[in-house]
């Protein structure tokens, strides 16, 4: 099992979400988050006054998924949030030793 965590920009969130439904993916975490990369924030002017934004609203997905399907998700993901701006988020895959549906009992891929 493999778990996938995305930031992405907020307005792409449904698009996504849609996305994924769509190649079987039953469920996922969202998260507001805030953060910088790259870009390092950017400036506003809010009431005549310019101040400096350090940290960028994004949402952050978390995602476990058998490791057949893992590649998929992470290629409908990226094509899905791309806007070609910077700022369009980071996709990490990490390895799952274990799950557990709390429900049921279920574990591992069951539990999924």
């Amino acid at each position: 099992m493999k778990l996938i965590i995305a930031t992405i920009k907020p307005f792409k969130l449904e698009e996504v979400r849609e996305a994924l439904t769509g190649i079987g993916v039953r469920g996922m975490m969202v998260t507001e988050i805030k953060g910088f990369g790259s870009q390092s924030g950017h400036t506003e002017i809010y009431r005549g006054a310019e101040y400096a934004v350090n940290f960028v609203p994004k949402i952050k997905l978390e995602i476990v998924v058998s490791s057949a399907m893992a590649d998929q998700v992470v290629e409908t993901i990226k094509s899905t949030a791309q806007t070609g701006k910077i700022g369009d988020g980071k996709i990490f895959v990490l390895d799952v030793s274990q799950a557990v549906r709390v429900r049921t009992g279920e574990t591992d891929a069951d539990a999924l």
